[in-house]
């Protein structure tokens, strides 16, 4: 024996007089709950019911015999089993465009193009300083026979005797519920709307021809290894003479065979004797400003650093520039003449200095307190 029916404005937990509004509503609200592709296979018998239910009271007439004598007063039972795919067209139809109303119209021909990242080496000098530079890469430019229109001169495109202009068609298909119908893209204009009876020999109908482009650009000054720079609207122009993309300068940067870059500074590193840095003395450096002067003052350590400000590279986006580093090397003869030795030897004497010195460490601050609190 089969089970009772379920009152469908019970189904829908709405009132009978519910407005075609409201129950639409309530619909859309238990379809998404109950429908077996979000709620699992366990839902689909649910989801049926809710489907008849739907199907009989959004329809005027349906919803006429239903109030007057339940179920049973509609011509083969409403209720009556039938092929699930059935329920999956009204939750298509409901969901994608709303039972046979198309929320948009034909698609378009023309559209942007495509973004472009082109490489481009540069050395120190140019990112110090900036630079400009040629970059040549393939990409499509507009046709210059059809400007973009796609067809020959002298043609235009003609309105889709398919779908009439609208690029899509309407389907109609036999369900338990009756006749439903669906949209799909018009085949024969393929959604445009429109056909191109005489496309343009030239550009075989795209709007736009492939070549090499050569576009001269400046480098700013700061650019680095990775920095990536954007030239808005100077990549390929789009299907149809659409809106130019955007062209991307990936920076790659040459090392220096003298300088290393580590941000916008530079460091150097030199190798001075050790009169040279007990005594001090200027020389030269050459610099990416050309040569510079520099002083070595009496008394240098090995590793002190010499820093040259505004010698480095351009502060990207910003005025001023970064530092130049001269890191110092003093260099201490492994092998000493007798006549060099025994000069050292007259300096040492006269300096009271002794061959090894033991000290001790430099106590820390904490060495200190704890020294203080323990005795």
């Amino acid at each position: 024996m089969s089970e009772p029916v379920r009152d469908y404005y019970e189904v829908l937990g709405v009132q009978r007089d519910a407005s075609p509004e409201e129950i639409k509503k309530a619909y859309r609200k238990l379809a998404r709950q109950l429908h077996p592709d979000y709620a699992g296979p366990d839902s689909e018998e649910a989801f049926k019911e809710l489907s008849v239910a739907y199907e009989t009271l959004s329809d005027p007439d349906k919803r006429k015999m239903y109030d007057i004598g339940g179920p049973d007063a509609l011509r083969g039972g409403a209720g009556a089993a039938g092929d699930f795919g059935a329920f999956s067209d009204i939750f298509q139809a409901m969901f994608n465009g709303g039972f046979g109303a198309s929320s948009q119209g034909p698609a378009s021909r023309v559209r942007r193009g495509k973004d472009k990242q082109v490489a481009v080496d540069i050395t120190l000098e140019d990112a110090a300083f900036g630079a400009a530079k040629e970059v040549a890469f393939d990409t499509h430019v507009l046709c210059d026979t059809c400007h973009g229109s796609m067809c020959q001169p002298g043609t235009a495109p003609e309105q889709c005797t398919t779908c009439h202009g609208s690029g899509f068609v309407v389907q109609i298909q036999n369900s338990l519920f009756g006749r439903m119908q669906t949209q799909a893209p018009c085949p024969a204009c393929q959604g445009y709307g429109n056909t191109i009876p005489s496309p343009c020999v030239e550009c075989s109908g795209a709007g736009r021809v492939r070549t090499r482009r050569t576009l001269n650009i400046n480098i700013p000054a700061g650019a680095s290894e990775g920095t990536q720079i954007r030239v808005s609207g100077e990549a390929e122009v789009g299907p149809g003479g659409g809106p130019s993309g955007d062209l991307y300068l990936l920076i790659r940067e040459k090392k220096h065979p003298v300088f290393d870059r580590r941000g916008d500074d530079l460091h150097t590193w030199i190798t001075i004797p050790m009169t040279t840095a007990a005594l001090g003395t200027e020389f030269e450096l050459e610099t990416l400003d050309g040569k510079k002067s520099v002083t070595i003052n009496p008394g240098t350590q090995p590793n002190d650093d010499i820093v040259l400000e505004g010698l480095g590279v351009g502060h990207l986006q910003r005025s001023g520039r970064g530092s130049m580093h001269v890191h110092v090397d003093v260099e201490i003869p492994k092998k000493l003449d007798d006549a060099s030795r025994d000069l050292l030897e007259q300096l040492a004497k006269v300096r009271g200095e002794v061959r090894v010195e033991p000290h001790r460490q430099q106590a820390s601050f904490f060495d200190k307190i704890r020294d203080t609190f323990m005795g």
